[in-house]
């Protein structure tokens, strides 16, 4: 016994779709021609299944689908529209398509490959290119409300073509604190509270509007040595860390005591 899901269903397009204030009506010589739609898709007979449902597309416009048989589409539906011209019953064929159905397995949605890049994916020998309107990047001449940059880095014709905005340092600034180097860390909420990287003596903070709140590390024995580090970020190896060295008891010379002489017999 078939079940719903296997009985051709008919349908119909809304009537917003369409720009028409009324619904088509289903036509019924179109309908009717399903063995036209059935030949009209080319394919081998074998992958070709029963007969799935109709749907009016809009007037004397109707699309028949057939279940596809075909290895690897399962749940996909051939599709064919047939139309007629008014007081006709001569009945042609629009177009044919192979449509996937509400169980068919689909490729991922397509992701632009701008989009799909990763920190840690750029490899030796990669380039990066950056678009020309990268909301990130400013041009060198115009003003960063950076007073670091404005003071050093803006010379005409020698400077930079192009600087962070105050986009593009917020989106870094953002990046660094909610990762790795931010307060977060594991290894941060692991050090004593005291060990904050503001307070340490490795910690070279940054120049510019970030230096408020990052810098480098400096610690050869610090993980982070070398990575740039949130001032409330903290490790073990802080240089307020010091080592408690408690005084320790003296060592007392040897005494013996001569008042009494035990006498031991020759053999």
């Amino acid at each position: 016994m078939a079940s719903s899901t296997d009985r051709p269903t008919v349908s119909a397009r809304p009537a917003s779709s369409r720009g028409g204030g009324r619904a088509a009506r289903l036509d019924q010589i179109c309908s009717q021609a399903v063995e036209l739609a059935r030949d009209a898709i080319g394919a081998d007979p074998d992958h070709i299944g029963p007969h799935a449902g109709t749907t009016t597309e809009g007037d004397r416009l109707v699309t028949h689908q057939f279940a596809c048989l075909l290895p690897g589409y399962k749940g996909w539906r051939w599709a064919v529209t047939v139309t007629r011209i008014a007081r006709s019953r001569n009945v042609t064929v629009c177009e044919t398509a192979l449509l996937p159905g509400p169980d068919s397995l689909l490729a991922p949605t397509w992701i632009p490959w701008q989009d799909r890049l990763r920190p840690g994916d750029l490899g030796v020998g990669d380039l990066l290119p950056t678009p020309s309107d990268d909301d990130r990047l400013i041009p060198g001449y115009l003003h960063s409300d950076d007073p670091a940059v404005e003071a050093g880095l803006w010379e005409p014709g020698l400077g930079r073509a192009r600087v962070l905005s105050r986009e593009g340092r917020a989106e870094v600034a953002t990046r660094w604190y909610d990762g790795d180097p931010g307060p977060g860390a594991a290894i941060a909420l692991a050090a004593p509270s005291s060990a904050r990287c503001g307070l340490c003596g490795f910690y070279l903070p940054l120049a510019g509007s970030l230096r408020q709140m990052f810098g480098v590390c400096g610690n050869q024995y610090a993980p982070d040595d070398g990575h740039v580090v949130s001032a409330d970020h903290g490790c073990g190896a802080n240089s307020e860390v010091l080592l408690d060295v408690t005084a320790g008891v003296d060592k007392l010379p040897t005494v013996y005591d001569d008042s009494e002489v035990e006498t031991v017999p020759e053999a």
